[in-house]
């Protein structure tokens, strides 16, 4: 394939730390090494300065709701002279707002093709505005979903439960379902990372790891949590992440009296969290609200077995039995699957196996790949057929 001058629009970047960016951050280093000259047009962080010259930061603000996502706001104008010089191949935007939206106006009006990833089912986040009703926005949401992703060329998304969902809002363009990509795992001598973190040989760890927010159904794992301890002096859960529910969730761990067992490690730099995927022993997730568990592929790498709750894309990676257990949203469910786990060796074994196996086929390389043959679809230099998956 010939080399490709791409231009890649998000809302949300590297320093902001969720799936949207570490999926960005991937796809824009895995092209580079092919060949492809990339570029990022996204929000400017305070404070932060890329040392990447192919990233423009439109101005931004915080708003009172999203203190950690800075918001671009116009004007736009004066970069898209520049833009319109170099010529871009193609333009693949990764939200649907504000700098998503400029990429599509500008994509138009060079007559570029645009492709355009759905990452997060935005309707899942409208609690964090509270200026407007809950109905109200999930009808604009609606209606700006149909409107956008009808208005590109070829829409990706991450598992087979979003783009179910893009259906099901009346999205006719043609859609490939293109898991995230998750990095090679780092070597790590396990006795010495679990000793470097104080565990005992025989101390078991349930991790999570995101942000700790109402969305992310992090209740649910509190309790399942409470019921394992209950059955299981040797096992600990271990929260990676911090977001706006941290305060809520440490007192609900206190008042369920298992303060002492659940150790919250705040925010943690991504090229750190390796260490806590290598010392744990399973991983556990309760979140109904992704496209995509990034995480749960992420954890599966270092052969941890997962057990998540069904709904929306996380369970997506779990093949029931195999690499982890998928279970309803009911506490003594998510308990029952994690303690078969930590007290049975000889399935824990298996599980872990298939679950390593899983990690290593979900790489960076096969995103690209399928990514490239998207655009040269769109491009009109490969063909691509009524696609439901790419995988």
């Amino acid at each position: 394939m010939r080399p490709l001058k791409i231009a890649l629009f998000s809302d949300s970047a590297l320093p902001v730390l969720n799936g949207v960016s570490v999926s960005i951050d991937a796809l824009v280093r895995a092209l580079r090494v092919q060949g492809h000259s990339v570029f990022l047009y996204t929000s400017r962080y305070p404070g932060f300065r890329d040392s990447d010259p192919n990233v423009t930061r439109f101005t931004s603000i915080r708003s009172p709701w999203t203190k950690d996502y800075p918001l671009s706001v116009p004007p736009f104008y004066p970069w898209f002279h520049e833009f319109k010089r170099r010529s871009f191949d193609i333009v693949h935007t990764h939200t649907p707002f504000t700098v998503g939206f400029v990429g599509l106006r500008w994509a138009q009006s060079c007559e570029i093709p645009i492709i355009t990833t759905y990452h997060t089912h935005y309707d899942k986040y409208v609690h964090y505005v509270p200026v407007f009703s809950k109905r109200y926005l999930r009808y604009k949401i609606a209606k700006h979903t149909n409107f956008y992703y009808n208005s590109v060329d070829h829409v990706v998304t991450p598992s087979d439960a979003s783009r179910r969902w893009l259906m099901r809002h009346s999205v006719h363009r043609p859609i490939s379902v293109i898991p995230t990509g998750v990095p090679e795992p780092r070597k790590f001598d396990r006795d010495q990372i679990r000793s470097e973190f104080g565990l005992q040989p025989l101390r078991k760890v349930m991790l999570y790891a995101g942000r700790i927010a109402t969305e992310k159904n992090i209740g649910t794992l509190l309790e399942a949590s409470s019921l394992v301890f209950d059955r299981n002096d040797d096992s600990e859960l271990w929260i990676v992440g911090d977001g706006p529910a941290r305060d809520d969730a440490q007192t609900m761990a206190r008042n369920l009296g298992i303060g002492d067992r659940v150790r919250f490690w705040g925010f943690v730099p991504r090229h750190e969290l390796d260490r806590f995927y290598a010392a744990a022993d399973i991983f556990t997730f309760c979140s109904m609200t992704e496209t995509q568990g990034l995480v749960v592929t992420e954890a599966m790498t270092y052969g941890l077995p997962a057990v998540v709750v069904q709904g929306g894309g996380a369970s997506a990676a779990v093949e029931h039995t195999r690499n982890g257990f998928a279970v309803p949203n009911d506490p003594n469910e998510i308990a029952d699957r994690a303690l078969s786990l930590l007290v049975d060796p000889l399935l824990y074994e298996s599980v872990s196996q298939c679950a390593l196996e899983t990690g290593r086929s979900n790489t960076v390389k096969s995103m690209v790949g399928n990514v490239l043959r998207v655009y040269q679809n769109a491009l009109g230099e490969g063909h691509i057929e009524e696609v439901k998956s790419v995988v």
